[in-house]
């Protein structure tokens, strides 16, 4: 697997060169600006991208926006976002574009080694990996009836689905039946005016979409 690397706090580049070449992964070019970062996928054509959201010159949104032109260039590009932030507006964007390949992960929230490399092969292998804490501020405040109407329950059923999880992994961390969980998911489509599709990735994918045409 070979990976681009936008990221400009230096010690934190190199520490993730260092991982992921112990885990046998090449990086073919760590940059830490939008432009470079937009030329090296069209140069490398890498199997995926770890990029953070806020980039030179005005350390905003430029990472992001960075990830969404290069998937405009290449549209099965996997877009890893590791960072301190959650800007909603594009990270939106990007997570509803429908064609999966989409990860968001906080840097202060990454506890183990392991949960990184297994997000990266997922991410790259065209799945959704969020962290549920992005999952929260993407929920919050939206304050339309959809949403308003979800019970506890199915809010917690809701961010297990958008973190990728499966009905199975979703009942287990819930300790729920495989029966309820079907149930929930079904009510909140209902809810949230959406087909109630029973799919895996593509629920994510809905539900991201139904938020991203809120905002």
């Amino acid at each position: 697997m070979r990976v681009v690397i936008a990221e400009d706090n230096v010690l934190l580049a190199a520490g993730l060169n260092l991982l992921l070449d112990s885990k046998g992964i090449e990086v073919a070019a760590t940059v830490a600006d939008r432009p470079a970062f937009v030329a090296a996928v069209d140069e490398h054509q890498p199997d995926i991208t770890i990029v953070d959201v806020r980039l030179p010159p005005s350390y905003r949104e430029e990472g992001i926006q960075a990830a969404l032109e290069a998937r405009r260039a290449h549209p099965e590009l996997p877009v890893l976002v590791l960072s301190q932030y959650v800007e909603q507006l594009y990270a939106r964007e990007l997570l509803s574009d429908g064609r999966g390949g989409v990860g968001y992960l906080l840097k202060d929230r990454v506890s183990r080694v392991s949960e990184f490399i297994d997000a990266l092969h997922r991410v790259a292998a065209g799945g959704t990996v969020m962290d549920p804490e992005v999952i929260a501020q993407l929920l919050t405040g939206r304050g339309d009836d959809g949403l308003a109407a979800l019970s506890r329950r199915e809010r917690e059923v809701l961010t297990l689905m958008a973190q990728g999880q499966g009905n199975k992994a979703i009942g287990e961390q819930l300790f729920i039946s495989d029966n309820a969980v079907h149930k929930h998911i079904g009510n909140i489509f209902a809810k949230l005016g959406l087909p109630p599709t029973d799919g895996g990735h593509r629920r994510v994918l809905a539900v991201l979409a139904y938020l991203n045409d809120q905002g």
